[in-house]
């Protein structure tokens, strides 16, 4: 799009405000045939027409094709370098209702003021000891908001003219003009589109609008868009950054409402210790480890924001006999995520401890669970009953130990079994933690869901660690422990 089509706001540029002349054929390059310098004044001419047409883009494009056809040439690198900075002034003045009616997709100012500052160095190299190629490489540097070294290079212009109006003009600016500015007025412009709150961890897309981190994110789990113009957009949690000027910008005029901000995304990703997110699909029992693939949109949020705090979650299944989750669920702790570039994650889970859910609601279209830890009614230390439960534990171990290395054996055959088994063999917990130990023994078997709800319901280690026994038996060649 050109910029030539719309009305230009004011600029605050000092000392760009025109573009130079390529000199006349007596005074061009001999190493040049006529012809081809004739080419080139023909390009620059057209050039500084549509820069003073404001048709920015177009001007640029000439400059260019005469930087090709003669490379290294101060008058042409400065006049493009005073374009850029032209377009890139005009970019970041734009006003937001612009920006949503009518998107210039792919434009930034940052990247036509990086540019800029490159033809400005170039041009000092050039021209070290004319005045205006510092005010170009000072005037780039501001833009770009790097004010000491815009700083250093004001200084070297003034000391080849002490008395240049526009490099005191940008001293001025640097020194008084920002501390003088104040707080900007709080208004729409600070305000995230889709949440309708102050900008948090804002991110500003290619087709130049601003969003919430976690807004955009959400809305992206349902169409790869921008919500406002519709410009397809390719963006991933692992290289989005968010946008770092914006965001000190907003937290240092509204210190109050972004704190507010930062408590409300906080109290989203760390829930507190008895607070829950759930993914309702299964029965986990503790001690068991699997992989999930994460694709609804509701569980894509839930796991980023899960990813951000403690990496835990609950899981828990809607329960046949009442429609409605069970009562009984299992934390699990994220150990592995891999963002896939379509927006799904691939996760290994590895279960922790059993709770109850005692009551639960919707959050942002996932489950949110309040719960209570459930832990095994066990025998007091030292009691004989105690003692009893040890000795079984024990001798259980043991045959464990034997009743895998059979299983083993026997599934040889069974890649995914074996090594099913092998890792179950590597998440055996200590046998002087009888409740875990019992869990464990029960995941060695293939239960179905109804059956592993009852056994986490269960407070009663020995009694899990009989039913286990059976199950063994049943899946293969066993002995019973007495």
């Amino acid at each position: 799009m050109s910029a030539g089509a719309l009305s230009l706001p004011e600029f605050g540029l000092e000392g760009v405000d025109d573009v130079e002349d390529i000199p006349s054929a007596s005074e061009g390059d001999s190493s040049m045939s006529f012809e081809r310098f004739s080419h080139l004044q023909d390009l620059v001419r057209m050039g500084n027409n549509a820069f003073r047409d404001n048709r920015l883009d177009e001007a640029i494009n000439f400059y260019t094709k005469a930087s090709n056809a003669k490379p290294n040439d101060a008058t042409i690198l400065g006049n493009r370098c005073v374009s850029y900075l032209r377009f890139s002034l005009f970019l970041k003045n734009r006003s937001s209702s612009d920006s949503e009616t009518r998107p210039l997709s792919g434009l930034d100012p940052t990247i036509h003021a990086g540019l800029a500052f490159k033809d400005a160095e170039k041009v000092v190299s050039l021209r070290s000891s004319s005045v205006k190629s510092y005010i170009l490489k000072a005037n780039a540097l501001v833009m770009l908001e790097k004010y000491e070294l815009a700083q250093d290079v004001i200084y070297s212009g003034l000391h080849i003219d002490p008395l240049s109006i526009p490099l005191q003009n940008l001293a001025r600016f640097i020194n008084e003009g920002r501390r003088s500015h104040g707080k900007p007025q709080r208004s729409d412009d600070f305000d995230c589109t889709l949440c309708l709150k102050l900008l948090y961890e804002p991110i500003t897309t290619p087709c130049g609008h601003s969003f919430c981190r976690s807004c955009l994110f959400q809305s992206m789990d349902r169409c790869n868009r921008c919500p406002l113009c519709r410009t397809v957009l390719f963006l991933s949690t692992r290289s989005c950054a968010i946008s770092v000027t914006l965001n000190n910008i907003i937290q240092k005029n509204f210190p109050e409402e972004y704190a507010e901000r930062k408590t409300e995304n906080d109290g989203l990703i760390n829930l507190g210790v008895d607070l829950l997110p759930l993914f309702v699909m299964d029965v986990i029992l503790p001690c068991q480890k699997i992989q999930l693939n994460i694709f609804e949109p509701r569980y894509r949020l839930m796991v980023r924001r899960i990813m951000e705090g403690n990496r835990r979650m609950g899981m828990a299944i809607v329960d046949s006999a009442t429609g409605s989750i069970a009562e009984y669920g299992c934390e699990v702790e994220i150990t592995d995520c891999e963002p896939l570039p379509d927006g799904r994650f691939l996760l290994e889970v590895e279960s922790r401890r059993r709770c109850r859910i005692v009551r639960n609601w919707d959050q942002d279209g996932y489950r949110v669970a309040e719960v209570e830890w459930v832990h095994d009614v066990l025998p007091a230390e030292g009691s004989r009953e105690r003692h009893e439960l040890q000795e079984m534990i024990n001798r259980t171990a043991a045959f464990s130990q034997q009743w895998l290395q059979t299983a083993q054996q026997a599934a040889r055959g069974d890649r995914a079994r074996v090594a099913e088994l092998y890792r179950a063999e590597g998440l055996m917990p200590s046998t002087q933690d009888p409740e875990h130990f019992s869990f464990w023994l029960c995941t060695l078997t293939n239960r179905r869901p109804p059956e592993r709800l009852e056994l986490l319901k269960l407070r009663d280690t020995d009694e899990r660690i009989r039913r286990a026994l059976i199950y063994m038996k049943e899946d293969g060649p066993a002995c019973i422990v007495q």
